[in-house]
């Protein structure tokens, strides 16, 4: 089975943190899509990507924030 996965991060200062799980992914081929995305910010957006993310094909939402 092919995984995907979202990881959801709050805001563009985050990225250089979890962006190094990224290697992690490709390692273990998994596609990973890395989306900034404040719950704080745009709940409403945040909401309807969840709500649509397994049909378009997530299986993972990992969320982060700093």
């Amino acid at each position: 089975m092919k995984y995907k996965v979202a990881l959801l991060i709050g805001s563009e200062s985050d990225r250089k943190i979890v962006e190094h799980s990224l290697d992690y992914f490709n390692y273990f081929d998994i596609e990973c899509d890395l989306r900034v995305m404040s719950a704080h910010r745009n709940p409403d957006e945040v909401a309807f990507f969840a709500k649509n993310a397994r049909k378009n094909g997530f299986s993972v939402l990992i969320g982060s924030a700093g």
